[in-house]
């Protein structure tokens, strides 16, 4: 499953300083939905390959090898993510904690999705949605009902 971006013009919003727990932000980077999307795969792939290359981008996410190297370079430029000399791909520090931050938001929001009585597969695609879009104060309010909802026991 691959989440695509929230309409065709993938509109850009300043990442909030919260959720990058301390992660200085020299300008006023600005990243996209799908730039997002990409730093997500890359953290699930590392954890579950170890070494990605663009090649598994490619493969994972469904999408052309030069679109990847457009991405790969863009994310590369902002200091999002390195290549090394053998073509493995990294996350910076400010690279992962973004990838962490929507991977826990997915989690958070397919498992809530999925408590409530919707299908595995329909709360995966929302949550690829959401995950862009809900605050940072909502979406703690949501993770800490569903640890009440997941430490109780209780469905709501």
């Amino acid at each position: 499953m691959v989440c695509l971006p929230l309409s065709d013009e993938d509109r850009p919003f300043v990442i909030d300083k919260k959720i990058l727990r301390g992660v200085s932000m020299e300008k006023s980077k600005k990243i996209y939905a799908s730039g997002e999307e990409y730093l997500k795969w890359i953290l699930r792939l590392e954890k579950k390959l170890g070494n990605v290359r663009s090649i598994d981008l490619a493969r994972h996410m469904g999408y052309s090898k030069p679109s990847i190297s457009l991405a790969v370079k863009e994310l590369t430029s902002r200091g999002y993510i390195k290549r090394d000399s053998d073509g493995f791909l990294h996350l910076t520090m400010s690279g992962r904690q973004i990838a962490e931050s929507f991977n826990e938001r997915h989690s958070v929001l397919t498992h809530l999705l999925t408590t409530l009585g919707v299908t595995f597969s329909v709360a995966e695609e929302d949550a690829c949605r959401l995950e862009h879009v809900i605050s940072e104060e909502c979406f703690q309010k949501l993770k800490e009902f569903d640890m009440l909802q997941t430490e109780h026991g209780s469905v709501i």
